[in-house]
C-alpha cells in the first residue's frame, strides 16, 4: 500500500495524540479515526475530570466527557474532509459501563439522531489517560 492509498490526516483542533499515531487515515473512501478521549488541544485538561495531586480520579462527569469527545471527533472529521453524518461505525470504550451507560446512551441518541451509524460498546478497566469514554470511528469520505 502505498503512502496515497492511507493518507495520514491530524486536526489543528483535536487534542494531541499521546502516542506515536495520527488523528485519521484515509484508505480509498473511508476514514479511520484513531481512539478519540474528551482531552482539550495544548492543554492537559480534561472536561469533566477532577484530579487528586497525583492524577488520580477524584471525581467526573460522563456527560461533560462525551460532549466533549463528539466535539473532537466532529474536529477530525471535519479536518479531514468528512463529517459528522458520515459516519457508519463507532465503537466506545466506557471505564464504567454500569454507572455511565444511561447518560452516555440518552446523550448518543441526541448527538446521533439523524445518523445511526453500527455501534459496539465496551466496557475496559483503564484508558491511557485519565479518562471514562473514548470513541473509536469510520466514516465515509469523498
Amino acid at each position: 500500500m502505498s503512502d496515497d492509498d492511507a493518507q495520514m490526516m491530524n486536526s489543528e483542533r483535536a487534542p494531541e495524540p499521546v502516542g506515536l499515531y495520527p488523528h485519521a487515515r484515509r484508505v480509498g473512501n473511508l476514514l479511520f479515526l484513531s481512539g478519540v478521549g474528551p482531552r482539550e488541544r495544548g492543554t492537559k485538561k480534561i472536561p469533566g475530570v477532577e484530579l487528586d495531586e497525583y492524577g488520580n480520579i477524584v471525581s467526573y462527569d460522563i456527560e461533560t466527557q462525551c460532549r466533549s469527545v463528539f466535539q473532537n471527533v466532529r474536529y477530525i472529521l471535519e479536518d479531514a474532509g468528512s463529517s459528522w453524518d458520515k459516519i457508519v461505525d463507532v465503537t466506545v470504550f466506557l471505564t464504567n459501563m454500569k454507572a455511565d451507560f444511561a447518560a452516555y446512551n440518552r446523550l448518543y441518541a441526541e448527538y446521533f439522531a439523524d445518523n445511526q451509524p453500527c455501534r459496539t460498546t465496551i466496557e475496559i478497566s483503564s484508558l491511557p489517560t485519565p479518562i471514562a469514554i473514548e470513541l473509536k470511528v469510520i466514516a465515509t469520505i469523498e
